[in-house]
């Protein structure tokens, strides 16, 4: 079941989350395969631990990796990736339902602009059996994330 939170922001903006069994849609090559699309199509939401103790979340192309540089570039600070139980403490989401709707607005957001390459993206909403059909403009302004280049060169 979609989380009260999301499903708020998503209707309030005319989306509705796709639903399917428990586990499903956990990675990003189980979410493009459960939706019948390119795993690039998936937004994965990545949630970072700064060494100053902020969190921070970028979202990306399921079938790419970030740089680790250009995050610190972008924060201003070295980090890691967050434990499944910081990110459950800090976004009310476990693995594979990591999604940016509804967090905290501390939590600053990033979106690597190359998912503008596809018309349609699918992030998480809030569940591991979930995903969301949007376009990156939509994505951008529900979310408010910094546009940038957060990818890694390999």
């Amino acid at each position: 079941m979609i989380p009260d939170k999301v499903r708020v922001i998503l209707e309030a903006n005319g989306l509705v989350a796709s639903e399917f069994e428990a586990g499903s849609t956990a990675t990003s090559p189980l979410a493009a395969q459960k939706l019948g699309v390119k795993v690039g199509q998936i937004a994965k939401s990545l949630l970072f631990a700064g060494k100053d103790g902020r969190f921070f979340m970028v979202l990306a192309p399921g079938d790419r990796r970030l740089s680790s540089a250009k995050l610190k570039a972008a924060t201003g600070v070295k980090s890691r990736m967050a434990t499944a139980q910081e990110a459950l403490s800090v976004t009310g989401f476990g693995p594979g339902g990591l999604c940016p709707f509804g967090i905290d607005p501390a939590i600053a957001l990033f979106i690597d602009g190359s998912l503008r390459e596809y018309p349609v993206i699918y992030p998480a909403a809030g569940t591991d059996s979930s995903g969301v059909a949007m376009t990156f403009d939509q994505l951008a302004r529900i979310t408010g994330a910094t546009v940038g280049d957060y990818l890694s060169e390999e």
